[in-house]
């Protein structure tokens, strides 16, 4: 598959993604164990709908590309540098799945020698798939597919822009992060992958985060470039492996923005 057979790699995501939102669905607000991984540091929810669904996409994979490596929150990994890896967050949002909020999703990414070739988020509960393969995005909700733009947008001061907790960021980046909300026309809070859909979808400009890991970012990657922003670290290079990480719409607003975080 040297070529990448993108339309049938899209379509085994969509499979991964229904079988995760299967195992989801009967745990969202309802009854459901809930266990901190983080340590005492500070709470990192884990629950049984994340584990579930992450075996069900496993199992999947290894009956449909077993050569395929995969990375996942919950049951581990290392990142890949050669082939084909699935890298997967079964539930991006815990937090708000927790509390009863939609604004979860399923993220499915696949990478090639380590880039992003393809990405699903997928929001079961509200029926709404955002997919991506690079040179092109689209979602479909409510039975109906359209094409995801980006919007323009001329500089950071007519911005919209999201975080997902402004309190994750320390230090300098905290610093960093208060000089580009103040800049901006507006910001809002709290919504994790599904803020990168909107950002694709032209209702957001720039979403700013730090501590990202792989898995947090790998879906979301072609779907913003897809539909014609991009997403790359605060020194503006590749954030295919996490981190510090700037999504935008509008490279006028990358420019920006990078400057303003410079710290």
């Amino acid at each position: 598959m040297s070529n990448h057979d993108i339309p049938r790699l899209l379509a085994f995501a969509d499979a991964l993604a229904d079988a995760a939102g299967e195992a989801i669905l009967p745990y969202f607000r309802a009854a459901h164990t809930v266990s901190d991984k983080g340590g005492g540091a500070r709470f990192d929810p884990v629950t049984d709908a994340d584990e579930a669904a992450e075996r069900a996409m496993r199992a999947l994979i290894t009956r449909g590309f077993p050569e395929h490596s995969v990375l996942g929150e919950e049951y581990g990994g290392e990142l890949a540098s050669e082939g084909y890896q699935w890298i997967l967050d079964p539930i991006d949002g815990t937090r708000a799945f927790i509390s009863g909020l939609p604004t979860w999703g399923v993220l499915i990414g696949l990478y090639y020698e380590g880039r992003p070739l393809i990405g699903v988020m997928d929001q079961p509960f509200m029926g709404e798939r955002y997919r991506g393969w690079m040179a092109g995005a689209n979602a479909t909700a409510r039975g109906v597919t359209r094409k995801l733009k980006t919007r323009a947008c001329a500089s950071l001061s007519d911005a919209t822009l999201s975080t997902t907790d402004p309190y994750l960021f320390r230090d300098d980046d905290a610093e960093a992060f208060a000089r580009a909300r103040a800049t901006a026309k507006l910001t809002r809070y709290g919504y994790d992958c599904y803020a990168y859909c909107m950002l694709a979808s032209g209702f957001i400009d720039a979403v700013i985060e730090n501590g990202l890991k792989p898995f947090d970012i790998a879906a979301l990657i072609p779907i913003v470039t897809g539909a014609g922003g991009g997403i790359c670290n605060w020194q503006g290079e590749n954030a295919s492996g996490g981190g510090r990480v700037l999504a935008y719409g509008d490279a006028r607003v990358r420019d920006e923005a990078l400057s303003t975080l410079k710290t």
